[in-house]
């Protein structure tokens, strides 16, 4: 086996093993690689979940048996499609994006992908339509992946409360930012709002949490799983 060298950058060594994993684990996926494309094609930024990322999300669903997904944060659909693959017939994902060319986007991956049909993209501010889908009644859902503006988890995750049930899951993002959360120096509104997302996670006595860091081809990052009690 090679010995990485002591010099060497140690993202390199996290992107060479992510590749290597993901070839050996998971089949060749032309929907998924078109939506990538797709997006990066249209100038979407490429802070879609990595390969392996995505199928951990995928069997989440399967795992919780969950049938009703929300989503904070579509971008292109790259995890949206996860989410929904592994979703028992009937069931259902609601995804929220503020961008509408962004939700274009998204909506023509998720069609081709074969699941328009099952995954509801809504346009708009996340906390402007997470009150619409509260009156609606669009709740509950068993699983919430949360991946979208970072300065407004703390809401992200009271409402992801209001529209869950014991027993759902909910998945956060993003929450490593290469170290960085842990620096209580550092004031960026990402980090803050992370830190401020943890700290809102570990005091609620409403959920069983715990974290997760990452590293990969998307560098050094992590995610929580929390379960309401």
């Amino acid at each position: 086996m090679r010995t990485p060298s002591t010099d060497r950058d140690p993202t390199a060594d996290w992107a060479e093993v992510d590749e290597y994993l993901a070839q050996t684990l998971l089949p060749e996926d032309e929907t998924l690689e078109l939506v990538l494309d797709e997006n990066q094609a249209a100038g979407l930024p490429g802070i879609d979940v990595s390969p392996l990322q995505g199928q951990l999300l995928s069997l989440l669903v399967r795992i919780s048996g969950a049938r009703r997904v929300l989503e904070i944060g579509t971008l292109g659909g790259y995890s949206t499609i996860h989410l929904a693959r592994a979703l028992p017939a009937g069931g259902r994902v609601v995804t929220l994006e503020q961008a509408p060319e962004h939700a274009e986007v998204a909506r023509r991956n998720i069609g081709r992908a074969g699941f328009g049909d099952v995954v509801d993209v809504r346009v708009g501010a996340a906390l402007d339509t997470l009150p619409q889908l509260a009156d609606e009644g669009g709740g509950p859902f068993d699983l919430v992946f949360i991946d979208a503006d970072k300065p407004n988890n703390p809401n992200y995750l009271e409402w992801a409360l209001r529209l869950t049930r014991p027993g759902s899951l909910i998945v956060g993002d993003n929450v490593v930012r290469a170290g960085r959360v842990a620096h209580e120096e550092d004031t960026e509104p990402a980090i803050t709002g992370t830190r401020e997302f943890l700290t809102a996670l570990g005091e609620d006595p409403r959920l069983e949490v715990t974290a997760l860091q990452t590293v990969g081809a998307k560098g050094w990052d992590g995610f929580t799983l929390a379960v309401v009690r």
